[in-house]
């Protein structure tokens, strides 16, 4: 099945965790990085509304130059409107369509940057915040379609992971697009070249601690640039940082955020690595790195008002994840693990904390509790719980 063309059989069956109508009960901001299938979802879910695309020339044309129009073309009071991003003036006419008329809205857009810099109205607390991420494992084992190798290697866009075709062809031109279109266009830096050179220095070190002198000096920038860099990236929601956990009062913790891109597949693409094959280094790193987007994506779909973070000390004891506080989750990507891996968790425990569940996630498929409350669980089996709501030994309210 590993490159087996499943566009065509797969694409239109595939049941996403955003439930759209959900969402229209209130007005939402819907974001997701480019290529996450909003404009999709919306076609697939939400059959009859008024639809404005501001992706079509011809709409934008009218729209930008008079958003009063805006009002004669809504015929309903569920109104999405794609790319809101592109006129910021809309926002306008969106809050007083919300507050004389009760339409509900649903507003996509890949960046919230501009919006922001151009001092958009941002509908003072009526709209929620809700994002779309790339397919998750239980979307695509739901649809019996989850390849683990692949999706280290490709990721989860739709188009790379379902689409037909060479994934790879679609996955480096994602950069190239996303900089002509997201980052020139909506002109985010003054020089191309130089955040081109960041981008690449930002792959390399995708789901490390940010060295902000480290990545000015390969990238050839300032580190206040490169600060500023980092910003444009989360802004684009083409990646995000993960903040570190500092409760731990025995060791002293590191302070400095770890930063991820948000899928696998685009960092290959940007490492120029086509192939992910099992024993090496980067195999690892993509196994951490689709666990903390099953995790980012459970915590926002659910609505789960908790933290995700990470702890390292100075005296380099790290545990990759620490969900609310509670829950300490290492990540291997061994077939085998042993009480050898458990270095990081023994270190965490030894704090004043009641922690719920201390794991270790691997592929190794033989379940074990140690006398340490440690336990070691199969990836698909933590995967398992964590969608079914399961991951905490008591309900935790969200």
């Amino acid at each position: 099945m590993f490159y087996r063309d499943i566009s065509r059989e797969w694409c239109g069956k595939m049941k996403r965790q955003l439930n759209l109508l959900e969402l229209l009960k209130k007005t939402h901001f819907l974001f997701g990085p480019r290529g996450t299938g909003k404009s999709h979802l919306i076609r697939e879910q939400l059959k009859n509304i008024s639809y404005i695309n501001l992706l079509k020339s011809k709409t934008y044309l009218r729209l930008k130059s008079r958003p009063a129009e805006l009002e004669a073309m809504i015929s309903t009071d569920l109104v999405a409107i794609d790319e809101i991003q592109r006129i910021p003036e809309l926002l306008n006419e969106v809050h007083h369509l919300i507050e004389e008329r009760g339409i509900r809205f649903l507003l996509t857009g890949s960046s919230a940057r501009k919006l922001r810099r151009d001092g958009a109205n941002l509908l003072a607390g009526r709209a929620i915040r809700a994002e779309l991420f790339p397919l998750t494992w239980k979307e695509l084992r739901d649809a019996e379609v989850f390849d683990l190798r692949r999706y280290l290697q490709i990721g989860g866009l739709p188009l790379a992971y379902l689409g037909e075709g060479d994934p790879w062809d679609y996955l480096f031109s994602y950069a190239e697009t996303y900089l002509r279109e997201e980052i020139q266009a909506e002109a985010l830096v003054r020089n191309l070249a130089n955040y081109t050179r960041f981008l690449e220095q930002a792959a390399i070190r995708s789901s490390e601690i940010i060295n902000y002198t480290s990545v000015a000096s390969d990238a050839q920038l300032s580190p206040n640039t490169v600060r500023d860099y980092y910003q444009i990236l989360e802004d684009t929601l083409l990646g995000y940082q993960l903040t570190p956990w500092t409760g731990s009062k025995k060791r002293k913790a590191i302070q400095t955020a770890k930063f991820y891109l948000f899928d696998c597949g685009v960092t290959n693409a940007l490492n120029n690595i086509t192939h992910v094959d099992e024993g090496t280094e980067n195999f690892g790193r993509m196994f951490e790195h689709f666990i903390c987007n099953e995790l980012k994506s459970w915590l926002s779909y659910q609505k789960k008002r908790m933290t995700l973070q990470y702890w390292r000390s100075t005296s380099k004891f790290e545990v990759d994840f620490i969900l609310d506080g509670k829950v300490a989750i290492e990540v291997k990507a061994a077939k085998k693990v042993s009480d050898r891996d458990h270095k990081g968790l023994r270190a965490l425990s030894e704090e004043a904390v009641d922690w719920q569940r201390m794991i270790v996630v691997s592929r190794d498929k033989i379940p074990m509790k140690y006398p340490s409350g440690i336990e070691h669980l199969y990836w698909e089996d933590f995967l398992r719980q964590l969608w079914a709501d399961e991951l905490f030994p008591v309900t935790t309210k969200s």
